[in-house]
Protein backbone atom coordinates (compact mmCIF):
# COMPACT_ATOMS: atom_id res chain seq x y z
CA UNK A 1 0.00 0.00 0.00
CA UNK A 2 2.94 2.10 -0.19
CA UNK A 3 2.83 3.01 -3.29
CA UNK A 4 -0.71 3.77 -3.80
CA UNK A 5 -0.68 5.90 -0.36
CA UNK A 6 2.29 8.16 -1.94
CA UNK A 7 0.20 8.31 -5.45
CA UNK A 8 -2.96 8.91 -3.22
CA UNK A 9 -0.99 11.96 -1.59
CA UNK A 10 -0.20 13.25 -4.35
CA UNK A 11 -3.97 13.32 -6.11
CA UNK A 12 -5.09 15.07 -2.72
CA UNK A 13 -2.50 17.46 -2.74
CA UNK A 14 -3.58 18.23 -6.65
CA UNK A 15 -7.03 19.19 -5.54
CA UNK A 16 -8.11 17.34 -8.45
CA UNK A 17 -10.65 14.53 -5.86
CA UNK A 18 -13.60 17.62 -5.42
CA UNK A 19 -16.63 16.82 -6.33
CA UNK A 20 -18.20 17.78 -9.52
CA UNK A 21 -22.00 18.81 -8.45
CA UNK A 22 -22.82 20.82 -11.72
CA UNK A 23 -21.45 18.31 -14.21
CA UNK A 24 -23.16 15.69 -12.12
CA UNK A 25 -26.55 18.03 -11.37
CA UNK A 26 -26.62 18.81 -15.06
CA UNK A 27 -26.31 15.38 -16.74
CA UNK A 28 -29.11 14.08 -13.96
CA UNK A 29 -31.54 16.33 -15.09
CA UNK A 30 -30.76 15.82 -19.21
CA UNK A 31 -30.70 12.60 -19.02
CA UNK A 32 -33.96 11.86 -17.05
CA UNK A 33 -35.26 14.13 -18.55
CA UNK A 34 -34.05 12.82 -21.96
CA UNK A 35 -35.92 9.46 -20.40
CA UNK A 36 -38.84 11.40 -20.07
CA UNK A 37 -38.94 12.56 -24.01
CA UNK A 38 -38.13 9.58 -25.48
CA UNK A 39 -41.80 7.84 -24.05
CA UNK A 40 -43.77 10.97 -25.16
CA UNK A 41 -42.67 10.22 -28.37
CA UNK A 42 -43.13 6.78 -28.31
CA UNK A 43 -46.92 8.11 -27.14
CA UNK A 44 -47.31 10.29 -30.21
CA UNK A 45 -45.74 8.05 -32.75
CA UNK A 46 -48.26 5.35 -32.30
CA UNK A 47 -48.88 2.62 -34.97
CA UNK A 48 -45.64 2.36 -36.59
CA UNK A 49 -42.22 0.77 -37.19
CA UNK A 50 -40.47 4.02 -36.12
CA UNK A 51 -40.95 3.34 -33.00
CA UNK A 52 -37.68 0.81 -33.43
CA UNK A 53 -35.75 4.06 -33.77
CA UNK A 54 -36.95 5.09 -30.44
CA UNK A 55 -36.18 1.82 -28.95
CA UNK A 56 -32.58 3.12 -30.05
CA UNK A 57 -33.13 6.40 -28.29
CA UNK A 58 -33.95 4.30 -25.37
CA UNK A 59 -31.53 2.10 -24.93
CA UNK A 60 -28.96 4.62 -25.04
CA UNK A 61 -30.66 6.54 -22.27
CA UNK A 62 -31.12 3.61 -19.80
CA UNK A 63 -27.28 2.67 -20.32
CA UNK A 64 -26.69 6.53 -19.64
CA UNK A 65 -28.92 6.06 -16.73
CA UNK A 66 -26.94 3.31 -15.82
CA UNK A 67 -23.84 5.06 -15.54
CA UNK A 68 -25.03 7.60 -13.31
CA UNK A 69 -26.36 4.77 -10.95
CA UNK A 70 -22.72 3.48 -10.87
CA UNK A 71 -21.08 6.71 -10.46
CA UNK A 72 -23.57 7.07 -7.44
CA UNK A 73 -23.23 4.18 -5.85
CA UNK A 74 -19.47 4.63 -5.82
CA UNK A 75 -20.37 8.01 -4.36
CA UNK A 76 -18.69 10.00 -6.85
CA UNK A 77 -22.25 12.23 -6.84
CA UNK A 78 -22.78 13.87 -3.37
CA UNK A 79 -20.59 14.16 0.04
CA UNK A 80 -23.72 12.40 1.82
CA UNK A 81 -23.46 8.44 1.21
CA UNK A 82 -27.15 7.67 1.82
CA UNK A 83 -28.07 10.40 -1.02
CA UNK A 84 -25.62 8.57 -3.04
CA UNK A 85 -27.31 5.48 -2.04
CA UNK A 86 -30.62 6.52 -2.33
CA UNK A 87 -30.08 7.87 -5.73
CA UNK A 88 -28.33 4.64 -7.39
CA UNK A 89 -31.14 2.60 -5.61
CA UNK A 90 -33.89 4.55 -7.90
CA UNK A 91 -32.04 5.20 -10.62
CA UNK A 92 -31.47 1.24 -11.02
CA UNK A 93 -34.69 -0.28 -9.81
CA UNK A 94 -37.03 2.74 -11.19
CA UNK A 95 -35.51 3.57 -14.25
CA UNK A 96 -32.91 0.96 -15.21
CA UNK A 97 -34.91 -2.22 -14.02
CA UNK A 98 -31.51 -3.16 -12.37
CA UNK A 99 -31.51 -4.27 -8.68
CA UNK A 100 -29.01 -2.48 -7.01
CA UNK A 101 -28.52 -4.45 -3.95
CA UNK A 102 -27.27 -7.27 -6.82
CA UNK A 103 -25.09 -4.86 -8.75
CA UNK A 104 -23.18 -3.21 -5.95
CA UNK A 105 -22.63 -6.90 -4.32
CA UNK A 106 -21.59 -7.83 -7.32
CA UNK A 107 -19.41 -5.02 -8.30
CA UNK A 108 -17.70 -4.53 -5.05
CA UNK A 109 -16.55 -8.16 -5.46
CA UNK A 110 -15.07 -6.99 -9.18
CA UNK A 111 -13.10 -3.63 -8.01
CA UNK A 112 -11.95 -5.69 -4.68
CA UNK A 113 -9.76 -8.45 -6.78
CA UNK A 114 -10.70 -7.64 -10.72
CA UNK A 115 -9.65 -10.87 -13.14
CA UNK A 116 -8.45 -13.25 -9.55
CA UNK A 117 -10.23 -16.62 -9.89
CA UNK A 118 -12.91 -17.59 -7.51
CA UNK A 119 -12.83 -14.13 -6.62
CA UNK A 120 -14.12 -11.50 -9.21
CA UNK A 121 -17.25 -12.32 -10.49
CA UNK A 122 -16.70 -10.68 -13.57
CA UNK A 123 -15.18 -13.98 -14.94
CA UNK A 124 -16.45 -16.13 -13.12
CA UNK A 125 -17.70 -19.58 -15.36
CA UNK A 126 -20.56 -19.02 -17.44
CA UNK A 127 -21.63 -19.42 -20.85
CA UNK A 128 -18.23 -17.67 -22.05
CA UNK A 129 -15.26 -19.19 -20.30
CA UNK A 130 -12.52 -16.20 -19.44
CA UNK A 131 -9.67 -18.56 -17.78
CA UNK A 132 -7.83 -21.45 -19.00
CA UNK A 133 -9.45 -24.00 -16.09
CA UNK A 134 -12.64 -23.12 -17.16
CA UNK A 135 -11.90 -23.74 -21.08
CA UNK A 136 -10.18 -27.12 -19.66
CA UNK A 137 -13.36 -28.10 -18.02
CA UNK A 138 -15.12 -27.93 -20.93
CA UNK A 139 -15.48 -30.96 -23.01
CA UNK A 140 -17.57 -31.76 -26.59
CA UNK A 141 -19.30 -29.34 -28.40
CA UNK A 142 -18.74 -26.58 -25.34
CA UNK A 143 -15.25 -26.73 -25.76
CA UNK A 144 -15.71 -26.07 -29.22
CA UNK A 145 -17.36 -23.14 -28.60
CA UNK A 146 -14.92 -22.05 -25.97
CA UNK A 147 -11.97 -21.76 -28.92
CA UNK A 148 -14.17 -20.01 -31.16
CA UNK A 149 -16.41 -17.77 -28.40
CA UNK A 150 -14.74 -14.77 -29.28
CA UNK A 151 -16.83 -14.45 -32.45
CA UNK A 152 -19.52 -14.87 -30.63
CA UNK A 153 -18.83 -12.64 -28.11
CA UNK A 154 -20.45 -9.57 -29.13
CA UNK A 155 -23.64 -11.53 -30.43
CA UNK A 156 -24.04 -12.94 -27.11
CA UNK A 157 -24.20 -9.42 -25.96
CA UNK A 158 -27.17 -8.99 -27.42
CA UNK A 159 -28.54 -11.09 -24.75
CA UNK A 160 -26.90 -9.18 -21.72
CA UNK A 161 -30.04 -6.87 -21.09
CA UNK A 162 -31.99 -9.57 -20.53
CA UNK A 163 -30.00 -11.77 -18.47
CA UNK A 164 -29.26 -7.98 -16.13
CA UNK A 165 -33.18 -8.11 -15.96
CA UNK A 166 -33.21 -12.03 -15.28
CA UNK A 167 -30.54 -11.65 -12.70
CA UNK A 168 -31.69 -8.86 -10.51
CA UNK A 169 -35.24 -10.46 -10.83
CA UNK A 170 -33.52 -13.31 -9.08
CA UNK A 171 -31.89 -11.76 -6.91
CA UNK A 172 -34.74 -10.06 -5.24
CA UNK A 173 -36.91 -12.85 -5.35
CA UNK A 174 -34.59 -15.06 -3.81
CA UNK A 175 -33.82 -16.23 -0.30
CA UNK A 176 -30.06 -14.61 0.38
CA UNK A 177 -30.22 -11.18 2.36
CA UNK A 178 -30.92 -7.97 -0.18
CA UNK A 179 -30.42 -4.72 1.58
CA UNK A 180 -34.15 -2.68 1.48
CA UNK A 181 -36.00 -5.63 -0.18
CA UNK A 182 -38.85 -4.18 1.07
CA UNK A 183 -37.99 -1.18 -1.30
CA UNK A 184 -36.35 -3.20 -4.56
CA UNK A 185 -38.72 -5.73 -4.94
CA UNK A 186 -41.69 -3.37 -5.44
CA UNK A 187 -40.72 -1.01 -7.58
CA UNK A 188 -38.32 -3.53 -9.76
CA UNK A 189 -40.91 -5.39 -10.21
CA UNK A 190 -43.15 -2.75 -11.31
CA UNK A 191 -40.80 -1.37 -13.17
CA UNK A 192 -40.05 -4.41 -15.53
CA UNK A 193 -43.99 -5.40 -15.53
CA UNK A 194 -45.07 -1.57 -16.58
CA UNK A 195 -42.23 -1.35 -19.12
CA UNK A 196 -43.93 -4.48 -21.14
CA UNK A 197 -47.71 -3.54 -20.27
CA UNK A 198 -47.69 -0.11 -21.60
CA UNK A 199 -45.55 -1.03 -24.71
CA UNK A 200 -48.64 -3.85 -25.52
CA UNK A 201 -51.20 -0.75 -24.81
CA UNK A 202 -49.72 1.64 -27.27
CA UNK A 203 -48.47 -0.78 -29.80
CA UNK A 204 -49.37 -3.87 -31.90
CA UNK A 205 -47.94 -6.78 -30.64
CA UNK A 206 -45.81 -7.22 -33.12
CA UNK A 207 -44.32 -3.84 -33.11
CA UNK A 208 -44.19 -3.61 -29.06
CA UNK A 209 -42.20 -7.02 -29.59
CA UNK A 210 -39.56 -5.41 -31.75
CA UNK A 211 -39.37 -2.96 -29.79
CA UNK A 212 -38.55 -4.91 -26.65
CA UNK A 213 -36.08 -6.55 -28.47
CA UNK A 214 -33.98 -4.31 -29.98
CA UNK A 215 -34.00 -1.74 -26.51
CA UNK A 216 -32.56 -5.14 -25.07
CA UNK A 217 -30.70 -6.04 -27.06
CA UNK A 218 -28.79 -3.09 -27.76
CA UNK A 219 -29.04 -1.98 -24.10
CA UNK A 220 -27.03 -5.00 -23.54
CA UNK A 221 -24.32 -4.39 -26.25
CA UNK A 222 -23.69 -0.91 -24.68
CA UNK A 223 -23.12 -2.16 -21.24
CA UNK A 224 -21.47 -5.06 -22.06
CA UNK A 225 -19.12 -2.92 -24.84
CA UNK A 226 -18.33 -0.82 -21.86
CA UNK A 227 -17.13 -2.74 -19.38
CA UNK A 228 -15.47 -5.77 -21.68
CA UNK A 229 -12.57 -3.81 -23.36
CA UNK A 230 -11.42 -2.61 -19.63
CA UNK A 231 -10.44 -6.46 -18.27
CA UNK A 232 -10.48 -9.25 -21.00
CA UNK A 233 -7.37 -10.18 -22.25
CA UNK A 234 -5.65 -8.45 -18.69
CA UNK A 235 -3.35 -11.39 -16.75
CA UNK A 236 -5.83 -13.91 -14.64
CA UNK A 237 -4.65 -13.73 -11.10
CA UNK A 238 -4.41 -17.32 -9.16
CA UNK A 239 -6.93 -17.55 -6.16
CA UNK A 240 -5.38 -16.50 -2.97
CA UNK A 241 -2.31 -14.93 -4.69
CA UNK A 242 -1.31 -11.58 -2.97
CA UNK A 243 -0.75 -8.11 -4.62
CA UNK A 244 -0.15 -4.54 -3.57
CA UNK A 245 -3.28 -2.62 -3.42
CA UNK A 246 -1.46 -0.37 -6.84
CA UNK A 247 -0.19 -2.93 -9.27
CA UNK A 248 -3.78 -4.83 -8.57
CA UNK A 249 -5.80 -2.44 -9.87
CA UNK A 250 -3.12 -1.09 -12.45
CA UNK A 251 -2.02 -4.28 -13.93
CA UNK A 252 -5.30 -6.12 -14.61
CA UNK A 253 -6.65 -3.19 -16.22
CA UNK A 254 -6.81 -1.33 -19.68
CA UNK A 255 -7.43 1.99 -20.47
CA UNK A 256 -9.40 2.89 -23.71
CA UNK A 257 -8.32 6.02 -25.80
CA UNK A 258 -10.69 7.95 -27.61
CA UNK A 259 -12.65 11.56 -27.73
CA UNK A 260 -15.84 13.12 -26.31
CA UNK A 261 -17.98 10.20 -28.18
CA UNK A 262 -15.82 7.39 -26.33
CA UNK A 263 -16.60 9.05 -22.84
CA UNK A 264 -20.51 8.88 -23.72
CA UNK A 265 -20.67 5.74 -24.58
CA UNK A 266 -18.61 4.32 -22.49
CA UNK A 267 -19.71 6.71 -19.56
CA UNK A 268 -16.05 7.20 -18.25
CA UNK A 269 -15.03 3.59 -17.41
CA UNK A 270 -12.90 3.71 -20.70
CA UNK A 271 -10.47 5.19 -18.01
CA UNK A 272 -10.51 2.43 -16.21
CA UNK A 273 -7.13 2.50 -14.26
CA UNK A 274 -7.58 5.66 -12.80
CA UNK A 275 -11.72 4.65 -11.72
CA UNK A 276 -9.63 1.60 -9.54
CA UNK A 277 -7.29 3.42 -8.06
CA UNK A 278 -9.99 6.00 -6.87
CA UNK A 279 -13.46 4.56 -7.39
CA UNK A 280 -15.33 8.09 -5.36
CA UNK A 281 -13.52 9.88 -7.90
CA UNK A 282 -15.92 12.14 -10.04
CA UNK A 283 -15.90 10.91 -13.72
CA UNK A 284 -14.63 14.41 -14.85
CA UNK A 285 -11.69 14.32 -12.76
CA UNK A 286 -10.41 10.74 -13.93
CA UNK A 287 -9.08 12.86 -17.44
CA UNK A 288 -7.29 15.10 -15.14
CA UNK A 289 -5.95 12.71 -12.88
CA UNK A 290 -4.52 10.70 -16.08
CA UNK A 291 -1.30 11.87 -16.43
CA UNK A 292 -0.02 11.64 -12.89
CA UNK A 293 -1.22 8.07 -12.53
CA UNK A 294 0.99 7.34 -15.59
CA UNK A 295 3.64 8.90 -14.76
CA UNK A 296 3.76 8.02 -11.32
CA UNK A 297 3.47 4.42 -12.85
CA UNK A 298 6.28 4.87 -14.98
CA UNK A 299 8.54 5.93 -12.07
CA UNK A 300 7.59 2.61 -10.67
CA UNK A 301 8.60 0.83 -13.75
CA UNK A 302 4.60 -0.48 -13.38
CA UNK A 303 3.01 -1.15 -16.77
CA UNK A 304 0.36 1.40 -18.08
CA UNK A 305 -1.62 -0.32 -20.16
CA UNK A 306 -3.92 2.16 -22.80
CA UNK A 307 -4.70 0.57 -26.41
CA UNK A 308 -7.33 2.35 -29.25
CA UNK A 309 -11.09 1.70 -29.10
CA UNK A 310 -11.46 -0.59 -31.92
CA UNK A 311 -8.21 -2.16 -31.07
CA UNK A 312 -9.27 -2.83 -27.41
CA UNK A 313 -12.11 -4.96 -29.43
CA UNK A 314 -9.33 -6.73 -31.09
CA UNK A 315 -7.67 -7.66 -28.12
CA UNK A 316 -11.31 -9.05 -26.38
CA UNK A 317 -11.96 -10.67 -28.92
CA UNK A 318 -8.52 -12.85 -29.94
CA UNK A 319 -8.02 -13.47 -26.09
CA UNK A 320 -11.70 -15.11 -25.97
CA UNK A 321 -11.21 -17.25 -29.26
CA UNK A 322 -7.53 -18.79 -27.61
CA UNK A 323 -7.75 -18.02 -23.35
CA UNK A 324 -5.81 -21.13 -22.80
CA UNK A 325 -2.62 -19.88 -24.10
CA UNK A 326 -3.16 -15.79 -24.10
CA UNK A 327 -4.10 -15.58 -20.47
CA UNK A 328 -1.30 -14.26 -18.56
CA UNK A 329 -0.42 -16.02 -14.91
CA UNK A 330 1.20 -13.42 -12.45
CA UNK A 331 3.76 -15.89 -11.91
CA UNK A 332 5.04 -16.29 -15.07
CA UNK A 333 6.81 -13.53 -16.77
CA UNK A 334 6.47 -10.80 -17.70
CA UNK A 335 3.86 -10.19 -14.90
CA UNK A 336 6.32 -11.80 -11.96
CA UNK A 337 9.12 -9.58 -12.44
CA UNK A 338 6.43 -6.77 -12.49
CA UNK A 339 5.16 -7.71 -8.99
CA UNK A 340 8.70 -8.91 -7.75
CA UNK A 341 8.57 -12.19 -7.63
Amino acid sequence: MRDYSVLAKVVRESGLNRRQYGYYWTRLVATVAAFGLVWTAIVLVGDSWWQLLLAVALAVVLAQLAFLGHDSSHRQIFRSRAWNDWTGRVLANAFVGLSHAWWTTKHDAHHSAPNQEESDPDISPGVIAFTPAVVASRDGWRRWFARRQGWFFFPLLTLEGLNLHVASVRTVLGKAPVLHRAVEAPVLLTRLALNVAVLLILLPPAIAAAFLAVQLGLFGVLLGGAFAPNHKGMPIVPPGTEIDFLRRQVLMSRNIRGNVAVDFFMGGLNRQIEHHLFPSMPRPALRRVQPLVREFCSTLGVTYTEVGFFRSYGIVVRYLNDVEHRARDPFSCPLATRLGR
